[in-house]
């Protein structure tokens, strides 16, 4: 029972108020990845790279990521995105994007990967998502989707049709605003479930996230950071750290969805701290036991008459 990761892997080139990077290694399902082989110990990914990718595939190692699921292409140069973050941190102007090898990405789903009960489709153009699923020989127990207000404006009808055929969809709110037409983020989620998903995740980064289901609602705060030095991937690894927990738990419902957005969120405070997957690569276990603590005591709270 794997759970697969589809998206990208990449190269980034970042600059923020706390520093510059030259080329480093990002990309969502390198962040997703990442994150959720600290919960999950089976994690497969899905990707494309260009051979001057070379000896970075090794980062995958500390998490024992079987990463046969990627593709190597000979003479072929790495999808390339470079971006300056400005004082907020929440707002960024995109410098380069360089789609590179992930042009012409098709997936390709080797035969050990069929045994995958929980997929993530990362932020890719909703045709390849509908070719992965379709390149499956059994749905998955739990297929989570992530796109981008970019796939609302060029490819909305392709994405209506794979949201009939995902479990979970994680967007922003300013993205939820849009798929749904609605300002309240309420109504914007009783318009997006109805669009197939079951449950909705609507990140609102400094502000935590919700998450709508089943008829109910969760508020997950968000952990107050002394300093954010690159937000670059906290989004995928939020994506990475809530799905991971729930194919540890192998048991989807809305009180397991709740805990998984803790643990997503938690993965996220971690990813910010640091340039890159540079946090994600040293992190050990007592540190997730004592964030998730973290987390617990922000939101608990008793009200004595």
């Amino acid at each position: 029972m794997s759970l697969v990761i589809v998206g990208t892997v990449a190269f980034d080139a970042i600059e923020t108020p706390f520093g510059e990077t030259d080329k480093i290694v990002g990309g969502a399902a390198t962040f997703a990845g990442l994150a959720a082989s600290f919960l999950y110990d089976n994690v497969k990914l899905i990707s494309v790279v260009g051979d001057d990718f070379g000896d970075n595939m090794s980062l995958f190692k500390r998490g024992n990521i079987d990463t046969s699921g990627i593709q190597v292409i000979a003479g072929g140069k790495t999808f390339f995105w470079s971006g300056k973050y400005h004082n907020d941190m929440n707002s960024r102007d995109t410098l380069a994007t360089d789609l590179n090898v992930l042009a012409d990405f098709d997936p390709k789903i080797p035969a050990s990967y069929q045994d995958c009960s929980y997929l993530l489709l990362g932020n890719l153009t909703p045709q390849v998502q509908i070719d992965t699923l379709a390149r499956l020989q059994h749905k998955p127990k739990l297929v989570v989707l992530d796109t981008m207000n970019y796939w609302m404006n060029v490819a909305l009808d392709d994405l209506k049709v794979v949201l009939k055929k995902v479990d979970v969809l994680t967007i922003n709110d300013a993205e939820a605003r849009q798929l749904s037409g609605e300002y309240s983020l309420v109504k914007a989620a009783q318009k997006i479930i109805e669009l197939g998903p079951k449950y909705l995740i609507i990140k609102k980064g400094e502000h935590g996230a919700l998450l709508f289901g089943e008829g109910q609602v969760f508020s997950a705060p968000a952990l107050p950071l002394a300093e954010v030095f690159d937000p670059t991937g906290a989004g995928d690894a939020f994506a990475g750290g809530f799905i991971g927990y729930l194919a540890r738990v192998n048991t989807v419902n809305f009180s397991n969805m709740k805990n998984a957005v803790i643990y997503g969120s938690a993965m996220a405070s971690f990813c910010v701290e640091r340039f890159g997957t540079e946090r994600l690569q040293d992190l050990i276990q007592d540190e997730i036991r004592d964030r998730i603590q973290d987390f617990i005591s922000l939101s608990k709270f008793e009200i004595s008459e």
